[in-house]
């Protein structure tokens, strides 16, 4: 935090810190950690940090109202909690604890493929539908009965993530020993660090078990820790799979349909002539090619390309409600957030999420006031300093 009394957090920058003191070194940098060298990370908040807002007056501001309509769901924000895998390791049933802070703020929340609790526990929890991610692998079949699973649980959308043909290298998993193949004195170092953290060790991996991917448990039937699935994960990234495969989705899911993982505008295009209901400006939060640009240089761009024709969510680099203001002026429907409510989650859990996102609330308000928007449709590049 900030030179201060440090009494409460106050933004998204403060849950990282508290998130950063609270959780393992190994799972902070798991969270927070970028691609390679990491620039298309630091470029993805730059871009909204450079980007300034252009402040009116006397506009008459009495009747602000963040709230708006997507994929046939009204929401207080055009915010969606973005999938995120391994939650469940960051706070006890961490994805549980995101989607009761979600469905108290009425915004949709997306469960990774790789999360640590499962489609059906979520839906035991849940209140309001949830979203179901689904990453593209090998095994079809199996592809399928998640499918089924989700429809079984209520979720009305699909986010389809089409960005991980291959896994981009993280250095600071590979520093930290996630990847595999640790020394003898690098496995020591680990676990000092597990037990090191002595307040999360009794909140997850003593309170939080079972720590499995929940939704991989029907492949896997005998895993009995996240190390049992991970050669199995690796070998389901499908570097084959082109435009033409995804036919397959549309045989056997009738909900919605979001892709993420656009960055292109020849991309977008291609989208909108699968008939995607959304699809998400993304390069992964910085997590695989280091280099491309950030999302929202990409955006206007794209908004073009699909001229109307497809809903646009962003992700990457938001963290704030006024970040939100910005993406939505530069063409966005909505945005996604990771990192945000992962920080916070590991901080404070399913508190620290609900107070995330009242925080962003807020900001929308306030950003909206002093740029003289009433409605979220009223959100244009004229509120933009060009």
């Amino acid at each position: 935090m900030a030179s201060s009394l440090n009494v409460a957090p106050a933004c998204v920058d403060d849950y990282r810190e508290l998130a950063r003191k609270r959780l393992p070194r190994q799972f902070f940098d798991y969270i927070d950690g970028h691609s390679y060298q990491e620039k298309t990370g630091q470029a993805n908040v730059q871009a909204f940090e450079d980007l300034q807002l252009r402040q009116r007056i006397l506009q008459d501001v009495s009747r602000v109202d963040t709230s708006t309509e997507f994929l046939g769901r009204q929401m207080d924000m055009p915010v969606v909690l973005a999938p995120v895998g391994l939650t469940g390791c960051f706070a006890k049933r961490g994805e549980v604890q995101g989607l009761k802070a979600a469905n108290r703020a009425n915004v949709p929340f997306t469960l990774s493929t790789v999360g640590i609790c499962s489609i059906e526990e979520l839906q035991q929890a849940a209140t309001q539908p949830f979203w179901f991610q689904l990453y593209v692998i090998k095994d079809r079949q199996f592809c399928i009965r998640l499918l089924e699973r989700a429809k079984a649980a209520g979720c009305d959308t699909l986010v389809f993530t089409v960005d991980l043909p291959v896994l981009g290298e993280r250095y600071r998993d590979t520093r930290n020993g996630l990847s595999g193949n640790g020394s003898l004195l690098g496995n020591l170092k680990r676990g000092w660090d597990i037990i090191s953290h002595p307040c999360w060790l009794l909140d997850v991996p003593i309170g939080g078990k079972p720590l499995t991917f929940g939704n991989l448990q029907e492949a896997l039937p005998d895993a009995q820790g996240l190390s049992d699935f991970k050669g199995w994960v690796d070998e389901q990234f499908d570097p084959s799979i082109c435009w033409e495969d995804l036919n397959w989705i549309r045989d056997h899911w009738d909900g919605n349909i979001v892709l993420k993982g656009i960055l292109d505008a020849e991309d977008a295009k291609q989208a909108v002539a699968i008939g995607a209901d959304a699809i998400v400006v993304s390069n992964h939060g910085g997590r695989q090619l280091d280099g491309v640009p950030a999302t929202l240089a990409v955006l206007p761009e794209i908004k073009q390309a699909v001229d109307g024709k497809t809903k646009i969510i962003v992700d990457s680099g938001i963290r704030s409600g006024l970040d939100v203001v910005k993406a939505l002026a530069c063409g966005a429907d909505a945005c996604m957030i990771g990192r945000a409510w992962s920080y916070a989650l590991a901080a404070r859990g399913e508190q620290g999420v609900s107070h995330i996102l009242d925080i962003m609330k807020k900001e929308m308000h306030v950003a909206m006031s002093l740029t003289g928007v009433n409605r979220v449709e009223e959100i244009t590049e004229e509120i933009l300093v060009r």
